[in-house]
C-alpha cells in the first residue's frame, strides 16, 4: 500500500518566485526587476536635455530660421491691407517669438479707429497675420463739408467726404436741453443709434434723418415727407412693432407718433 510519499511521487514544488496568476495553459508572467539608471546615464540624460534646450532657445531667438519676414492683413473692407500692415509697424527681421502681439493690436486700434477688433497671430516660421473687423456706420453726422461716421456703439470713428449710401443722417439738436447736461452728448448719440437698431429692416431703409432734441424727444424723418415722433429710447421694440403696423395701415399718413406705444397716433392723412 503506497503511503503519502508514494502518492506525491513525480510532483515538483516551486521553491522560488511568486505563484503564477496566469490561467492553466496561458502564458506565465515573468517578474522583471526594475533597474535604476546609473549615475553615468543620468549625467548623459541631463547633458542632452540642456543641449536640446539651448538649441531650442538659439533657434527661436538667435538663428535666422524663425524671424519675421512677412505681415499679412485680412478682413478689410474700406481699409486696404497695405494701410493695416503699415500702421501695425511690426518689427521686421525680429525673432518671431519675441513679437509683442498685444502691442501690435493696440497700435492698430489707436492709429486706425475704423478697426473695431484685430486678432494678431503668429504663423510659423516667418509670418504675422492680422485678422481685422472694421466698424460699420450706423449713422453719419455732418461735419462742415464732410461726414463723420458713427458705429453701432455710438463711436465716431472716421470722417469721409461722401456720406455712405443708405446710412441716415444724425442731427444733434440738444444744445439747450437739460438732457445734454444730465446724460452727455455720447449717451444721447448712443440713444439715437439704439433707435435705428430697433427698427425692422423694411422701415430702417426708409429713414433719412434721426434728430435728437433731448433724451425724451427723438424723431425720425422718413422718405416721402413722413416723420415719426419716437420719444425716448425706452420700449424700442414695442415702438418699432407699432410703427410698422401704422405704416402698413395708414398709407396716406404723414406724421406718426409712437412715443407712447399703447396710444399711437397718425395725422396728415
Amino acid at each position: 500500500m503506497a503511503g503519502p510519499t508514494t502518492a506525491r511521487r513525480g510532483e515538483k514544488k516551486s521553491l522560488s518566485g511568486p505563484p503564477s496568476a496566469a490561467p492553466p495553459g496561458g502564458p506565465r508572467l515573468r517578474w522583471v526587476p526594475l533597474r535604476v539608471p546609473s549615475r553615468r546615464s543620468l549625467i548623459i540624460i541631463t547633458v542632452v536635455a540642456v543641449l536640446l534646450g539651448a538649441f531650442g532657445a538659439w533657434a527661436l531667438y538667435a538663428s535666422n530660421w524663425l524671424r519675421l519676414e512677412r505681415v499679412k492683413a485680412t478682413g478689410t473692407k474700406v481699409l486696404t491691407p497695405h494701410e493695416v500692415t503699415a500702421a501695425a509697424h511690426a518689427p521686421m527681421n525680429a525673432p518671431l517669438v519675441s513679437v509683442d502681439t498685444d502691442a501690435l493690436a493696440r497700435r492698430l486700434r489707436a492709429r486706425l479707429p475704423r478697426i473695431k477688433t484685430v486678432d494678431v497671430e503668429r504663423s510659423w516660421p516667418h509670418t504675422i497675420g492680422l485678422k481685422v473687423i472694421e466698424r460699420e456706420p450706423e449713422l453719419v453726422m455732418r461735419a462742415g463739408g464732410k461726414f463723420t461716421e458713427v458705429d453701432s456703439e455710438g463711436v465716431r470713428f472716421a470722417t469721409v467726404g461722401t456720406a455712405p449710401k443708405g446710412v441716415p443722417l444724425l442731427e444733434m439738436a440738444a444744445s439747450d436741453s437739460p438732457s445734454l447736461h444730465r446724460f452727455g452728448i455720447d449717451r444721447l448719440r448712443r440713444a439715437a443709434v439704439e433707435v435705428t437698431q430697433d427698427l425692422p429692416t423694411a422701415v430702417r431703409k426708409d429713414v433719412r434723418k434721426v434728430r435728437v432734441r433731448s433724451y425724451d424727444a427723438i424723431t425720425l424723418e422718413l422718405t416721402r415727407g413722413r416723420s415719426v415722433a419716437w420719444g425716448s429710447r425706452e420700449e424700442g421694440a414695442e415702438k418699432a412693432k407699432v410703427l410698422t403696423a401704422l405704416l402698413k395701415a395708414a398709407h396716406a399718413g404723414r406724421h406718426f407718433d409712437v412715443s407712447v406705444p399703447s396710444a399711437p397716433a397718425v395725422s396728415g392723412s
